[in-house]
């Protein structure tokens, strides 16, 4: 093959801060790249060493060993006694295509939902805790482990939901997970299988919605009442279905309880017909007012229901840590599961949250973070009042609804109530097939209670008229 001359400007195609760094890389990817974007052609014969160094103020070692680079790599041949030059079958590089944009960052108004406060004596707890088994290294880091976690935080968690949830389970039941959402496609991988009729409460939780239909499933949303879940209208509506999803102790949107009465249909319900029951424990451990409330598991006898608990809501998001709680029958194929997927949880953070639970420091986080939440539900609530918004609130969670003036869509409103500062979401986006409602469903769980009043009274602005009502009284 007759080669090509030499480029007599050649040396100008490279960067002039091509000394910066450490020169042998930079070299090579500056050639690299001449080859890849064709600007050296297939063929075309390099500079000899000598002269290249020259021209660059390299030493000849550095170009003598960037070439060599190029000849292992595939995109350089050395010819003896000829030189070195471009290979002829190099792929050219096709540009990269600009990937779709980067949406913001969630805007963290107060109100927003989902978020929690930083509580600084937890943080510090956790960073001493981290901080030591990082100086004495666990060999567990060192290696694969076991995929359902490890087995100090399962008995942890398993004692801890025996006394405070009445969850009925051992260690062996518990399948640790990066979170609720986690759990929850684990669990619907596991038993349901796509075209499958599913129950969901109606209105309902959106991420759960959105993972059920992306598995292929068929909804039939059930409306849900002051007593929770409606049982009789799953029936008529969905009679075959093989599984429910379901939040039973604070029913997320609207926050109601599922009655004992309910609870033992549904229980029935799913005994019977061997269907599924996925329950969501998202907060429970924010009772503010009443007995607590035990969960739905403990009264399953005929081994149906799926339990799905997170620390996100109790410590903080971020820490990406929940938990599972089955069936004998489903542990074996939803640890298969989580092997498949991504092997086994990360052991780094598992022996400082083992600590925090078998310390006793659990109940002095929830204890002040139950004191900082009820502070910014009642700031909230009076921010709200004042604004002239008849709200309630609520004897448990993180979250309330507020009603909006007769004739205000809350789909309408909420850009305005954005604007005035409130992180703000509409109840009607929850709902499924039933009617919705219009109200404003606001979190309190993350934000201090002047900031939350502040910005509830700031909608005291708003001019209803202009979004479909008369102005509320003053």
């Amino acid at each position: 093959m007759q080669s090509r001359p030499t480029n007599p400007d050649w040396s100008a195609l490279l960067p002039v801060a091509l000394a910066d760094g450490p020169q042998r890389p930079a070299l090579y990817r500056a050639l690299r790249d001449l080859i890849e974007t064709r600007r050296l052609a297939p063929g075309c014969r390099l500079p000899p060493t000598r002269d290249l160094a020259a021209r660059l103020g390299l030493a000849r070692g550095v170009v003598v060993a960037a070439y060599e680079m190029l000849a292992a790599d595939g995109f350089a041949e050395a010819r003896v006694g000829a030189g070195t030059f471009v290979a002829a079958d190099v792929p050219a590089l096709v540009p990269l295509a600009p990937g779709p944009a980067e949406p913001p960052p969630p805007l963290r108004l107060p109100g927003t939902l989902g978020v929690t406060p930083e509580d600084p004596r937890t943080m510090h707890l956790f960073r001493t805790l981290i901080a030591r088994h990082l100086a004495r290294p666990d060999p567990r880091f060192f290696a694969y482990g076991d995929p359902r976690g490890g087995r100090e935080l399962r008995t942890a968690i398993a004692d801890y939901l025996a006394t405070a949830r009445g969850v009925r389970c051992t260690p062996e039941r518990i399948v640790l997970t990066a979170g609720t959402q986690h759990g929850l496609d684990l669990a619907i991988r596991t038993v349901l299988t796509p075209g499958d009729p599913v129950w969901i409460e109606d209105p309902c939780y959106q991420m759960a919605r959105a993972a059920l239909e992306a598995a292929g499933m068929r909804l039939a949303g059930i409306p849900v009442d002051e007593e929770g879940l409606d049982v009789e209208a799953g029936r008529a509506r969905a009679p075959t279905a093989r599984a429910v999803y379901v939040t039973p102790s604070h029913q997320f949107p609207l926050g109601v309880v599922l009655s004992l009465r309910r609870r033992l249909a549904l229980v029935e319900w799913a005994a019977r017909t061997g269907a599924w029951i996925i329950e969501d424990d998202y907060d429970s451990e924010f009772r503010h007012a009443g007995a607590p409330l035990t969960a739905l598991q403990g009264i399953d006898a005929a081994e149906r229901v799926i339990y799905l608990g997170t620390f996100s809501k109790i410590l903080f998001p971020g820490l990406r840590i929940g938990y599972m709680v089955l069936p004998p029958a489903l542990v074996a194929p939803v640890t298969a599961l989580r092997a498949r997927s991504d092997r086994f949880p990360s052991p780094l953070l598992e022996p400082a949250l083992t600590d925090f639970l078998t310390g006793g420091h659990l109940s002095a986080h929830l204890r002040r973070a139950r004191r900082t939440a009820v502070a910014a539900r009642d700031a909230l609530v009076a921010g709200l009042l004042a604004a002239g918004l008849p709200v309630r609130a609520p004897d448990q969670g993180l979250h309330l609804i507020a009603p909006l003036p007769e004739g205000v869509a809350d789909s309408a409103a909420i850009p305005a109530v954005r604007a005035a500062g409130l992180g703000a979401r509409a109840l009607s986006g929850f709902y499924v097939q039933a009617p919705p409602r219009s109200g404003l469903v606001i979190g309190f769980g993350g934000f201090a209670a002047d900031t939350l009043g502040a910005a509830a009274r700031g909608l005291a602005g708003l001019d209803w008229e202009a979004l479909g009502a008369s102005a509320p009284p003053k």
